[in-house]
């Protein structure tokens, strides 16, 4: 067992409500120069979940299951309980519904996503049906602060430490001083675009770029899954996200695929070390769905 300062942790309660979806502009305009009309962000998405391809939808940002925010909005501190939602919801965190038919159920949070400021939940289907627009869901967020007490290199943020246990991460046989993480893919930094540049990981999300053929043939990413563990190359998300050679970042995959220019498939930052210090193991079953047990048929 990894030593880590979890005893440390506070777990505290944050609260939001389910979103509506919502369309700004009617049209987006693909990176082909077509205008398309499609479903995007928020709602409850019935027939997408941690687990499924991340790609081929017919839709542009759409989130899996359930998207939420904290609609508080005091006069003096703007939308700072929905930053406090974002930043403190810890993927793996366990979510309670707190109103509505569905009272009591309970899901887990499997992403933040960037621009819209959602955290993302996941719920079995049956609950997904008692579920409706704008009932409260607490989630007891735990996992901001997190260390690897070995391993000062190593930047944990935005997971529970229940998750980081079930990755099941080992030392390096060489010198013990890099962790074997199971990802289900590498990704150059090259291809990470929008989200790139913000100065901070500890809420949202950034996109893979998916719009040259040749790259994904190259890394295996058409088969990219909502809930899929990955390995950026020379990314470094210590203090936000900047290419850096040789340092690395693992992180969750979100939403699905989008066709506006410089957007893709989101990843949500899980842990980085700008010494590179993660030695990526390829594992199909390094999946959100796998790792939590959210679906018996992943």
């Amino acid at each position: 067992m990894l030593r880590t300062n979890r005893e440390k942790l506070v777990k505290l309660s944050v609260i939001g409500e389910i979103a509506s979806p919502t369309i700004k502009n009617v049209y987006n305009i693909s990176a082909t120069g077509i205008p398309c009309v499609l479903p995007g962000v928020g709602g409850i998405a019935y027939n997408l979940r941690v687990g499924d391809f991340a790609c081929g939808w017919e839709a542009d940002h759409v989130e899996p299951c359930v998207s939420t925010t904290n609609k508080e909005n005091d006069a003096r501190s703007g939308n700072a309980a929905n930053t406090a939602y974002n930043v403190l919801s810890c993927i793996g965190n366990k979510a309670i519904v707190a109103s509505g038919d569905a009272k009591g159920e309970i899901g887990t949070v499997t992403g933040k996503h960037g621009g819209i400021e959602h955290v993302l939940i996941d719920f079995k289907p049956d609950i997904l049906d008692k579920l409706l627009i704008g009932d409260k869901i607490q989630i007891r967020a735990y996992g901001t602060g997190l260390k690897l007490l070995d391993f000062p290199e190593i930047k944990i943020v935005n997971m529970d430490p229940y998750l980081l246990e079930t990755m099941n991460l080992q030392t390096n046989d060489d010198d013990g001083e890099a962790l074997v993480v199971p990802v289900t893919h590498v990704i150059p930094a090259n291809i990470m675009g929008s989200g790139l540049g913000a100065n901070h990981v500890n809420s949202g999300d950034y996109d893979i770029q998916l719009f040259d053929d040749s790259v994904v043939k190259q890394f295996g990413l058409e088969n990219l899954r909502l809930g899929d563990i990955v390995a950026i190359l020379d990314a470094d998300h210590s203090y936000g996200r900047i290419y850096r050679k040789d340092a690395v970042s693992i992180g969750v995959v979100v939403h699905a695929n989008c066709v506006t220019a410089g957007h893709g498939p989101g990843v949500t930052t899980l842990m980085t070390s700008t010494k590179g210090k993660f030695i990526p193991q390829i594992n199909s079953k390094a999946n959100l769905a796998s790792l939590l047990k959210l679906r018996a048929d992943i």
